[in-house]
């Protein structure tokens, strides 16, 4: 069987990005804050919010103008290093 090489993803697009953390007072204004400092002027109306059954955890979904795979990854770097921020999808 011949290996399939993952979609392409053409810049720009819209593209959803959900955040996972320990549901702590100041984890969405700590996420946003990194959010808007790699992709400014993303949609404040469209980010979405769960928190887990027990509580513990928060997921965020922000949806932004991705413009290139740098981006993301700096996003998820930055994301990551908050010390808050569990998993990044």
């Amino acid at each position: 069987m011949a290996e399939v090489d993952p979609p392409k993803i053409e810049f720009p697009c819209d593209y959803p990005i959900k955040v996972l953390g320990s549901n702590v007072e100041d984890l969405e204004s700590v996420v946003l804050a990194v959010f808007d400092s790699h992709a400014p002027g993303f949609s404040t109306e469209r980010i979405t919010r769960r928190a887990s059954r027990e509580g513990t955890f928060l997921s965020i979904t922000v949806h932004i103008t991705a413009t290139g795979k740098s981006q993301l990854e700096a996003l998820h770097a930055d994301l990551m290093a908050t010390g808050l921020v569990k998993m990044v999808i």
